[in-house]
């Protein structure tokens, strides 16, 4: 597993995360999490540097190709 497959699966862990915090009536929890996955997204959409990523590729080699 690469480092940037890995950061789309937990992109996507924490978005249905966030699902759950507002089905289960938890809205400030949710609205904190989803703000700061946006945050990271439009970090990484403008800047092309990702915090998160980041630390992935310390611990997993990034993907090739």
């Amino acid at each position: 597993m690469c480092a940037e497959r890995m950061w789309m699966i937990w992109v996507a862990i924490i978005l249905g995360l966030v699902m759950g915090l507002a089905g289960s009536q938890m809205f400030a929890a949710a609205f904190l999490v989803q703000l700061a996955v946006m945050a990271i997204l439009l970090m990484r959409g403008f800047t092309g540097f990702c915090p998160s990523l980041t630390l992935l590729k310390q611990i997993l080699p990034p993907c090739e190709g």
